[in-house]
């Protein structure tokens, strides 16, 4: 039931426009709009989403609707000259599913509606041709069993293939008529049993059940899976539109094809697409006879194939873009059956971007509202040579794009020593460890037998923008035999080449062609956008990327923890640091000090570890400070447990127990083992870390202020302009924020009278916990900047450990619709991204003038920079890879934002 009686719910082809995609879906609201530009368009109708809705809410169609269909239907059959399924010239017509976005294959679809076993020997005499009569019949009884009855598909085709090899023949095309009326016979026999009803003769019958078999479809699974994929609302229903069927396959001046106004692939301009003779839309698809190319219609049907490339340009000029199109031709006759806004390539999509602006059809900013940053992303990770002959062995989780080829190396040592020696390597592990940091530096690519996209291994791959592939089951990976078992039980030995492709999930044994990314090139400033050598894409990517730059609110920053990832950022576009993680500072030949500092039984012990570690730090950020030079630099005081820098608790038993019986010195070890012991927490993402560090280890977090002062007092010296900002990690409550505080300003002040430098150090937190999100009002009070941690704000907002949940439960989660996306990977609005809100509101009600950004992996994340821009945060920060994805992004949150502003 309708509860509105004047709610209209079917539109005449005459009756719609495209911008009613909403209420006709896209394919209705498109056919309308061709009939409005007097295109040659089938007549026909469309029933609204609005009635699906009604029907999947009440489980029946509204009341209104079949008297409007009835009404519909009978202006249909007047225009046509012929009622629908009548014995002697039969009006058939097709039902097709059309949502506002586009689900290609997700929803059902019935074609010649009308027909029965009367109204077939009408068509037959109509069209002079009873082969494709009965044929067409074959098709109705096998579309309509499957779509709209439920019989299993199989069976008709198993039906089929006996029809052919009875024939001794191995294609459709060469069954005759005799042929298809015995198997429409066994079709309808076939409906019988399974659906327990015979196939309806009445055509008005098949047309409202083939209406409701379409309104079902929404909800198939199908459809919901590449809903769920595509991030489509699951509430907005389905069009479907009634047309009369034209024929392409009532000889050979008939035939049906596929258009493209400009090339999907590349961008280029030109005559795209396929035609085949004698041949309905099914038969292209099925790849039944070959096609041709689309430039052979002028010789076969130089007429339509004029009126056809006009109508391309017309379309292309009232859509102003790339339109993809399907068209009939019966007899001479061009018939336009459908068109939308063509799907493209990543480079297909800048390069069309730019042209359509050189030709005056867009602006510079619609043309920013053409291309997205997982397009751009795309165009720069290196990728395969898809013509190359691969073997492939495995596929995993594609956790960072990109296409990497190298020898097999089991741990991080090999990994650093064979590339220090030359050799390309991959970094074969079950799962990675921040240990295997260096190794991850040094491999072209990571592979692991198991994580998920936001695993170690999948997190720090795509800040350094390296190609990881996690999650390869099936893959038996052993690190002791230095060898990985692939499914067949081939044995990949250390040294053997292996390729993997980040950006499918595929590892092939052997080396694959790599393709470089001049778009890369470009950023990096090896390639410049007027060069000679500098291809069409580049300069379409440089004339977009300038825009969104010229109109971008959000700066971007980057996540880079020393000199070289800070300078490669700044190639990038990057406008400062927004996360220094001082803890990827101890790792390596730095640990012993570290261990050092954690064994300390006296002060003084303690002091001198302290003492040790403060020129280290210092160096270190005298490098970053020169790399980012007057530009801001947020330094994150230390942050992981120091149980994280201490060997593996199993490992040290082991070498303890080893120790013990062969009667060997062991103190250190044993040392170890207790810290190990003392230090162990049950979930030390809520224990003993950040600012919580710094208040019960004295000496700390004053060390590394001293480090990052007499840093930035040394590049002053040295004429330099150093903008570091000291970042308090995990803080919960307003009261750690003023005891650090504190000590940091008293540090500072220390090394200005030392050193005589003025020094302009701005302090301020992290917000990663919600309670410190619901008291920013208070935490603004001793903070001159806030930055959001909203990874673990994510983990502690859900009370999810994010090394955990991902294996567990998230692809449940995912398939069940709880999530549209994970939240690790694009922020939460309605749970995180309302506390991230709260805390702006709060933050700047206290201090107006407090500096908000985000340095989680968000902030590279192209639906959570727009979340970002429309919150007000100045800055958002990401690893140097996806810096210009974010730049991108923030231009078009701008723009959309700009855009809605002036509507």
């Amino acid at each position: 039931m309708s509860e509105n009686k004047d709610q209209k719910f079917v539109y005449d082809f005459t009756e719609g426009n495209k911008d009613l995609k909403d209420l006709l879906g896209g394919k209705g609201a498109n056919l309308a709009e061709m009939t409005n530009l007097g295109l040659p368009v089938p007549p026909g109708f469309t029933i609204t989403t609005e009635a699906c809705k009604v029907y999947l809410d009440s489980g029946d169609e509204p009341v209104e609707l079949r008297d409007e269909v009835t009404a519909h239907l009978d202006a249909l059959e007047k225009t046509m000259g012929k009622k629908l399924g009548q014995a002697d010239n039969p009006l058939l017509v097709s039902v097709r599913s059309g949502a506002k976005f586009s689900m290609p294959g997700m929803m059902d679809t019935v074609l010649n509606i009308g027909l029965s076993d009367k109204s077939v020997e009408g068509l037959a005499k109509q069209a002079g041709d009873e082969r494709f009569a009965w044929d067409s019949y074959r098709r109705l009884i096998q579309m309509f069993g499957k779509t709209v009855l439920g019989v299993d598909g199989e069976l008709f085709e198993e039906a089929l293939d006996e029809a052919k090899a009875a024939k001794k023949v191995t294609v459709d095309t060469d069954l005759d008529a005799g042929d298809l009326k015995k198997l429409v016979k066994h079709f309808k026999k076939i409906v019988k049993a399974e659906a327990g009803r015979d196939f309806p003769q009445d055509p008005r019958e098949q047309m409202d059940l083939a209406i409701k078999a379409v309104f079902d479809s929404w909800n198939g699974e199908r459809a919901k899976l590449y809903r769920r994929q595509e991030r489509i609302p699951h509430d907005l229903g389905t069009a479907v539109n009634v047309c009369s069927m034209v024929f392409g396959n009532l000889g050979p001046d008939s035939g049906t094809g596929v258009a493209f106004t400009r090339d999907p692939a590349s961008g280029h301009q030109g005559v795209y697409g396929d035609y085949l003779q004698n041949a309905q839309g099914e038969d292209v698809v099925a790849g039944i006879r070959n096609t041709v190319p689309l430039a052979d219609l002028e010789s076969i049907d130089k007429k339509s194939y004029d009126q056809l490339m006009q109508i391309m340009e017309t379309l292309e000029n009232h859509y102003k873009d790339l339109c993809d199109i399907e068209f009939t031709i019966e007899r001479g006759q061009l018939w336009m059956l459908q068109t939308r806004v063509g799907k493209r390539t990543a480079g297909a999509a800048f390069r069309i971007a730019t042209q359509l602006v050189d030709q005056g059809l867009i602006d510079e900013a619609e043309a920013l509202q053409r291309v997205n940053g997982a397009q751009l992303a795309q165009l720069m990770f290196p990728r395969f040579d898809e013509k190359a002959e691969v073997q492939q062995v495995g596929r995993g989780i594609a956790a960072s794009p990109g296409a990497a080829v190298g020898k097999a190396v089991f741990d991080s040592y090999t990994a650093v020593k064979w590339s220090r020696s030359g050799e390309k390597v991959i970094l074969i592990r079950r799962e990675t460890n921040p240990d295997d940091l260096d190794g991850m530096i040094a491999a072209e690519g990571i592979l692991t037998s198991r994580g998920g996209k936001t695993s170690h291994a999948a997190v720090v791959a795509r800040g350094m923008g390296k190609t990881c592939v996690c999650g390869a089951e099936e893959l038996e990976v052993d690190t002791k035999r230095r060898r990985m078992t692939v499914p067949g039980g081939h044995v990949v030995e250390e040294g053997d080449v292996v390729s993997i492709d980040g950006s499918t999930g595929k590892v092939y044994l052997g080396e694959v062609p790599v393709v470089p990314s001049p778009v890369v090139e470009y950023f990096e400033g090896r390639m410049h956008a007027g060069a000679d050598d500098a291809d069409e894409l580049v300069q379409a990517v440089h004339r977009i990327m300038a825009y969104a730059d010229r109109v971008r609110r959000l700066r971007v920053r980057a996540n880079a923890d020393n000199a070289e990832d800070a300078s490669r950022a700044r190639r990038f576009g990057a406008q400062g640091i927004g996360l220094c993680r001082t803890e990827h500072m101890f790792l390596g030949d730095r640990r012993q000090y570290v261990e050092r500092l954690i064994l300390a039984d006296t002060d003084a012990e303690r002091d001198e570890a302290l003492k040790a570690l403060l020129p280290l730090q210092k160096d270190d950020f005298v490098e970053l400070f020169e790399a980012m030079d007057g530009l801001p630099v947020t330094v994150r005081l230390l942050d992981p447990p120091l149980h994280e820098f201490l060997p593996d608790i199993t490992e040290l038993s082991v070498r303890v127990a080893l120790a013990e019986a062969r009667k060997e010195p062991h103190e250190n070890e044993l040392r170890l083992l207790q810290a190990v012991h003392r230090l162990h927490e049950q979930n030390p993402m809520l224990g003993l870390r950040g600012v919580r560090l710094g208040l019960v280890i004295p000496g700390l977090f004053t060390m590394q202020v001293r480090a990052i002062a007499e840093a930035a007092a040394q590049r002053i010296e040295a004429k330099g302009d150093p903008r570091a900002e000291i970042m308090i990690p995990l803080v919960g409550t307003v009261q750690e924020l003023e005891l650090v505080r504190d000590e940091a300003e008293q540090v500072i002040a220390e090394v200005q009278a030392q050193t005589g430098v003025e020094l302009k150090l701005a302090l301020g937190t992290m917000i990663e916990l919600p309670r410190a999100a619901v008291t920013a009002g208070q935490i603004a009070e001793c903070a001159e900047f806030f930055s959001f941690g909203t990874n673990d704000l994510t983990q502690t907002v859900w009370g999810f450990s994010r090394d955990d949940v991902e294996a567990s439960f998230f692809t449940a989660y995912l398939e069940k619709g709880i999530f549209g996306v994970s939240p690790f990977e694009t922020i939460d609005k309605d749970g995180v991204g309302a506390l991230v809100r709260s805390a702006v509101e709060s933050g700047r009600a206290t201090r107006p003038d407090i500096k908000l950004g985000v340095c989680g992996e968000h902030g590279g994340d192209p639906e959570s920079v727009h979340f970002f821009h429309e919150v007000g945060l100045d800055y958002v920060s990401c690893s140097p890879f996806r810096i210009p994805v974010a730049r991108l992004e923030a231009g078009r949150a701008a723009a959309q934002s700009s855009g809605s502003d002036s509507r």
